[in-house]
Parts: C-alpha cells; structure tokens; sequence
C-alpha cells in the first residue's frame, strides 16, 4: 500500500513536504479549514517549488468554501508550479463549514462544481451560474499562467454512498477521514462502481481511494491505552466528539450509535468547553486547535472504543495484519496526519510500509 501525510499549513510545510519526498512518501496533502487552518494553495505553492516528485493533495475544499473559478485557478496555478502532481479533495465542507457555524453543501452542489473543476482544469468550457444569471465560462490566459494539459487527479470525501454515487459519475477518486471499517470501504466502492457503470471515462481520470488516519507503533510492553497513544490520536477522537457535541441536536441519531459511554464523553466535552448542544456559537468553542494537538487534560476524553475505531495502534505486526485487510477492502494509499512530531511520524510510516 502507498502512504502519504495531511498536515495543516503553517510557516515550514515546505520543509515537511521535501521530508516526505526523501522518506519515498507518494503524496502530501494540506487541510482546507480556512478559519481553523492557514491557506493550503499558498503552503503548496511552496511545497511545490520545494519538491520534485510527490504528489501534493487540497484535503479537501468545498464549492461551500470556493467558488469554480477561484478554486480552478488555483488548481491550475499549482499545476503550472508541479506539473501534473496535483491532486483535490472536493467535499461537502462537513468540518470547515461548520467551523462557520454552517451546515454542509448538497451532494448535488458538490457535483456541479466538481464538473466545473474538471472542466476548466482541461481547457474546456463550462456553465457557471450566480442567482438566475449563467454563463460558460473558460480559462482566457494558459501558457506561463496556468497548466491545462497535465491532468489533475480528483477525489472525492464520503463516508457513505451518495457522495461515492458522485465519485462514479464523475469518474474520481475517494477519500475518507477515519473510515478503518473494511465493509464500509466495500459499500463505498460498490456505490462508486454502480453508478460508473454507464458513465464516460476521462482516459485521465483516477479512481484511487485514500482513508486518513494517525498511527500509533508499540512495543511489546507498550500500554495501548497509555499517554503516548492518546496523544497520538487524540485529535482524531476528539474531531469526532466535537462533530458529535455540534449536531448533536440535528443529527440525532448520530450520536445514538455512540455507546453510553462515548455519549457521556460528548457531554464532558461540552461542559469542558462552556457550551452547549443548541447555542448558536458553540463552533466557536467547539473547533479552535480542531485536528491539531490535544491538551493533557483532554486525555480522558480519548476512549479506547474510539481510538480503535479512528486509528492504528499496534505492534508493527498487528498493523501490518490491518493494513492488508483494508487494501483487500480496496484502499491504495494510506494517509496519517501526524501532530506530536510529524518527521519522526513519517519516518515510522514509511519504514512500516517499505
């Protein structure tokens, strides 16, 4: 299986990113929350310059977040910088609109706008519509600008079967956020391949699927549970009670397939961060440091049962054993967000998967 790394951007990625590249890493990719994280098309652009082989990833931005034709020239632009290297998550905007305190784009939304990006990142023209004004609209400049002829990979984020449904017809990748459940990953695929079936293939086009995760190697004596592997994949578990804590009043039952247990952590979670299920400004005390390293005292809220579900913990050979069973589930590339010390983070990576 290939690997690769999600870090956010902040002043140095670059360095991170030529790291990576001499660890053999396949890809590296850069978050797009922009009120939680800094901007990921200028931490490529540097990234870019920096390297001169690894794939460089936006996981993922939203026609919640950007319009077509910013979001293509962007693409575009970093195209130009590393040639045909690119790679974009599109996505709902689950997290980073709800950092806004806003709820998701449609599927349907998101579908238009990946057709757009596909569109215009080749050199063709496509329907751009503001209220009940629409246009077609293309790239007016190429050569030194923008690159239109190396192509640029696309995946799609789900976690169930109608953005898959979008990734078929669109002829895209997937990528999932802590989604280490193989049936689930068939169930994906299945829904991919369902709706591609009649659906004209860009000879360009890549249908890879990515799962992010973090990883934790123990020892033999190593405790499972002990600070070290909280630490690790805390923000993980707490990305996920954070989501829990935040629609909790409109997703119900969501949080009813969380045990008593996880549930009585959702609510500390609230408490602990002075707020509540209902109030209007709960992101602003829900989100801030959202995937970024947890506070000690956050530890408790790190359960087992969720830390098993979002991460690899494990001896080498125990990771291994997992790791076959999710590239038997169809999985290409194994993506860690590293937040305790990424380079040695990295180097783990690439030795566990060499």
């Amino acid at each position: 299986m290939r690997a690769g790394i999600v870090v956010s951007a902040h002043p140095g990625v670059e360095d991170l990113a030529v790291r990576a590249e001499e660890l053999g890493l396949h890809s590296f990719w850069v978050n797009d929350t922009p009120m939680v994280h800094g901007d990921p098309f200028i931490a490529l652009s540097l990234c870019a310059k920096a390297t001169s082989r690894i794939k460089l990833g936006i996981g993922v931005t939203s026609p919640a977040l950007r319009s077509a034709p910013a979001a293509a020239s962007g693409l575009a632009s970093l195209n130009a910088l590393a040639p045909g290297r690119i790679i974009c998550g599109v996505g709902t905007g689950n997290t980073a609109r709800r950092t806004l305190g806003m709820r998701p784009t449609t599927a349907a939304r998101l579908e238009n706008f990946i057709a757009a990006l596909q569109d215009l990142c080749a050199a063709r023209s496509t329907e751009y519509r503001e209220g009940d004004r629409v246009r077609d609209i293309r790239f007016l400049h190429t050569g030194a600008h923008v690159n239109t002829a190396d192509p640029i990979e696309f995946v799609v984020a789900a976690l169930g079967p109608q953005a898959a449904a979008v990734a078929g017809r669109r002829g895209t990748g997937l990528i999932s956020f802590g989604l280490l459940d193989p049936t689930a990953w068939h169930a994906l695929h299945e829904a991919r391949r369902h709706t591609a079936q009649d659906t004209p293939r860009d000879p360009d086009s890549h249908t890879d699927s990515y799962v992010v995760t973090s990883l934790h190697i123990l020892d033999e004596d190593d405790d499972p549970h002990g600070d070290a592997a909280l630490d690790a994949t805390g923000h993980l578990v707490l990305s996920l009670l954070a989501f829990a804590a935040d629609t909790a009043a409109e997703r119900p039952a969501f949080a009813e397939q969380l045990s008593p247990e996880e549930r009585e952590a959702v609510r500390r979670l609230l408490d602990r961060r002075g707020t509540t299920a209902t109030a209007p400004d709960r992101h602003t005390k829900l989100y801030p440091n959202y995937l970024g390293r947890i506070a000690p005292q956050d530890r408790d809220l790190v359960l087992p049962s969720l830390m098993n579900t979002l991460a690899l913990v494990g001896t080498r050979d125990d990771l291994l054993a997992r790791i076959a069973t999710l590239e038997q589930a169809g999985i290409d590339e194994l993506l860690i967000q590293p937040v305790i010390d990424p380079p040695t983070e990295m180097a783990q990576l690439a030795k566990l998967l060499a």
